[in-house]
Order: C-alpha cells, then structure tokens, then sequence
C-alpha cells in the first residue's frame, strides 16, 4: 500500500482526531473513507447526468421546474 502525507490546519486536524475516535481505528481508514465516498457520489453524478442526456429535452419550461422544486422543498 502506498504512503500519503498530507498537511492539514489544526482545526481540521482535530475534526480528524474526533472523527477516528468515534467510529474509526486510525486517520487512515477515515482518509480511505472520505475518498470511498468521494469516488461512490462522482460515479452517481456521472450515471446520472448519463441517464439525463439519454433521456431527450423535456417539454416543461425551466419556471415550471423551479416552480415545482420549491413547492416540493416547502412541504417536504
């Protein structure tokens, strides 16, 4: 396995620190996971946006969607 060093600001250190403590045995496994979860929601964006071009322009106006999107975001 290879070796990372990285430089963080004390205050993200300590985020670390707490992080580790809580439900991780070393920083390392808590990097590994960050970067896990990085690679999971990129790949997500790329099928999805996949998923978006294929799917063809839609019929409804952009301020049906924003209209739609808020009245969604107000109830929940």
């Amino acid at each position: 396995m290879a070796t990372l060093n990285i430089s963080l600001p004390d205050g993200m250190r300590k985020w670390v620190d707490i992080q580790v403590g809580d439900e991780y045995a070393n920083a390392s496994d808590y990097i590994r996971d960050l970067i896990r979860h990085d690679q999971r929601q990129r790949e997500a964006l790329k099928l999805a946006l996949i998923e978006a071009e294929q799917s063809g322009r839609s019929t409804r106006k952009v301020s049906d969607i924003i209209s739609n999107t808020n009245a969604k975001l107000e109830h929940g």
